[in-house]
Parts: structure tokens; C-alpha cells; sequence
């Protein structure tokens, strides 16, 4: 039997001060961690765990494929160049959401405004994500040319203005609209596989993407999924073999960010194991973003709250996601967002400033 092996990182500490040997800092940012759990995955599909310290790791590391996993958990991620803006990964930031989509589940079908892109950014967002098709569950797809209307005027306004502006599409056409308007990422939800033509889109112009894995189509993709060796190797394997496709693409690993797609054909149990083992994912190199906010998860949790009254829930997830190394979280509630992750990075820069 062969296996394949996944490392997850646990066992954080609060600063590596004093352990010198017995921590490694993960994936560039303010976390450092003693332990990892090996999830050995066999091809009769069985999945076996073993909690291992990180002093003397090196010694387990038993193939190319572990060596090159642990290198990328212990790396550094380099920053995301937006057009003109720098987005530092060694601290979390915020992708914000504007949603131009007159059927979206978060918004009550209340489209966005340019005022409110604006406002986000003002907040301390670091990418104002537009999107111009509802992708939630049982949503049926948008004509390009309506989506292209909706979204370039507000891709345009904001990247006059400055802002970092991402195009949450699954369209080649709407993607080199919207970056043709000053767009400067691309945040798929289909990781490239809806349109044949969108991995060269990207290629071609050079900028940054974030894959997502999804499972099913959304119109169909709640109805019933399934991960018969787990949410969370299913999911990293299939992340996997997305980021060699798009480097086959053409497209430069340093610009790749990967998201496991809260939500997207999965159930509330699907998404909370892969919350928990979010950490995981930075053996695949790539900057990691987490979008959680306002999912049903929280409803599920708290007596079906409707979208509008998950603020608490959706922040306990984005502070969930970056205890775990994610290096941004993409959320509706930009203020309230920004201000949990300031008071996260004030407890780091605490924790991490050497006693006298």
C-alpha cells in the first residue's frame, strides 16, 4: 500500500522566544507552532493521524513530497502586488465584499454602491472584491453581458480612487472586462475549471488569483455532498492538483492564493472540519484566504440567524482562520472586520515583544 502524507500545524505557541529548535513560524506570518499532526492518507482511501513535535521533524520527513510540504509550512509567502498597491501577507488582511448581484444571499438583493467600496477601503480594507453573480446555493448563472454591466462601473469607480480591486468571477470575458477597467486579481470561485479560457485570461495578464474549491455546480452543489476520505484531505488534494494546473497555465506560483471554499458543496460538519484544520493548507505554498462570512454554517449554529444577524459568528470565524495562518479573510462587514483583526495583531505584537 503507498500512502501520501499531509502535515497540519497545531500546537501554537505564544511567542518562539526561549524554544529554540522546538518552534517553526508558519508560512510568514505572526504564528509559530511546536507540534503537527501527519495525516496519512492511504489508497484505500483510509486516512491515519499521528501528532509529531517539531524538534526533530527533519528525521520523519520520508519523501520529496513531505520535504516540500514542510518547507512551504516553514517559508515565507511574498507580498501580493496589486497594480500600485503592496499587500503584505506577514499580517492578516481583509478582503472586503461588494456585491453587485441583485440576488445575493447576504444583501436581501440590495446591489453595491461605488460609496460603499469606497467606504470599505477607508475602513483599512486591503482589496475591495467585486462580483457581479450570485454563487450561492441554488443560484442560476448570469449572462456575461450582464454581469460585465454590472460590475465594470464599479470596478472603474474604485480603482480611480485608489482601492485594490479584485473581480470575483468565474467569466473569461468578465474578467478581461474588469481588469481592462482597472481590476488587479482575479478571485475564481471554479478555480479555473468553469471556462476554458479563463486560466490563459489570467496568464496573460499577469495577475494574481485565488483558486476555490468547490464541489458541484450552484445550482445543485448542497444537495448532498460528500468527502469519503474527509472535507480536508479531499479538499488539499484537489487544491493540489489546481495550483499545477494553473502553473501549467502559465501562471507564476507566487501569484496563486487558494481558498477551500466555505460552503460551496459542503455541509455544516464539512465546514467546520475544515476550520478547525485550516492550517493544513499552507503545505500547498500558497497564500491562504478564508471567506466565512455570513455563510449558513452560523445560522446552523444559532437558530437559523438570518444573513443580516451573523456579525458575531462571522467574526469568531475570520479570528478562527488567522489563529490558523490565513493570510487574508474575505468578509461583507468591513469595519467590524478590520477592527477584530487590528485587536488580534495587537495581541501578537504583545506577545511577540521580548520581555526586558
Amino acid at each position: 500500500m503507498t500512502f501520501r502524507t499531509i502535515i497540519r500545524p497545531t500546537g501554537f505557541v505564544d511567542a518562539p522566544f526561549g524554544h529554540d529548535g522546538k518552534v517553526a513560524r508558519l508560512a510568514g506570518t505572526m504564528l509559530w507552532f511546536s507540534a503537527v499532526e501527519l495525516l496519512r492518507v492511504g489508497n484505500d482511501g483510509r486516512v491515519a493521524a499521528e501528532l509529531v513535535p517539531v524538534e526533530g521533524l527533519e528525521n520523519r520527513l520520508e519523501d520529496d513530497a513531505m520535504a516540500s510540504s514542510w518547507a512551504a509550512i516553514t517559508g515565507t509567502r511574498a507580498a501580493l502586488q496589486l497594480g500600485a498597491r503592496t499587500i503584505r501577507l506577514d499580517q492578516p488582511q481583509l478582503m472586503a465584499i461588494l456585491n453587485a448581484t441583485p440576488d445575493s444571499f447576504s444583501d436581501g438583493g440590495v446591489s453595491a454602491t461605488p460609496d460603499q467600496g469606497f467606504a470599505a477601503a477607508e475602513a483599512g480594507a486591503a482589496i475591495v472584491d467585486v462580483g457581479g453573480e450570485s454563487t450561492r446555493p441554488r443560484a442560476t448563472t448570469v449572462w456575461e453581458g450582464d454581469e460585465i454591466e454590472r460590475v465594470v462601473p464599479l470596478v472603474r469607480a474604485l480603482a480611480a480612487s485608489g482601492a485594490a480591486v479584485s473581480i470575483d468571477t468565474r467569466k473569461a470575458a468578465v474578467m478581461e472586462a474588469a481588469l481592462a477597467a482597472g481590476a488587479t486579481m482575479v478571485n475564481d470561485v471554479s478555480a479555473l475549471t468553469w471556462d476554458e479560457r479563463s486560466a490563459a485570461v489570467v496568464a496573460k495578464a499577469g495577475v494574481p488569483v485565488c483558486l476555490m474549491h468547490h464541489q458541484g455546480k450552484p445550482e445543485t452543489m448542497q444537495q448532498a455532498p460528500s468527502y469519503p476520505r474527509g472535507a480536508l484531505v479531499e479538499v488539499y488534494l484537489w487544491l493540489e492538483d489546481r495550483i499545477q494546473a494553473a502553473l501549467d497555465a502559465g501562471i507564476e506560483r507566487e501569484k496563486i492564493l487558494v481558498d477551500p471554499g466555505i460552503g460551496f458543496g459542503k455541509t455544516v460538519a464539512h465546514n467546520l472540519e475544515l476550520l478547525n484544520g485550516l492550517a493544513a493548507f499552507h503545505g500547498l505554498g500558497c497564500p491562504l484566504l478564508v471567506g466565512a462570512s455570513r455563510k449558513r454554517t452560523i445560522g446552523a449554529l444559532h437558530g437559523e440567524a438570518p444573513a443580516d444577524r451573523r456579525l458575531g459568528g462571522s467574526l469568531t470565524l475570520a479570528l478562527k482562520a488567522i489563529d490558523q495562518g490565513a493570510h487574508l479573510v474575505r468578509a461583507h462587514d468591513a469595519y467590524e472586520t478590520v477592527q477584530a483583526l487590528r485587536v488580534w495583531r495587537g495581541l501578537r505584537d504583545q506577545a511577540l515583544t521580548p520581555r526586558p
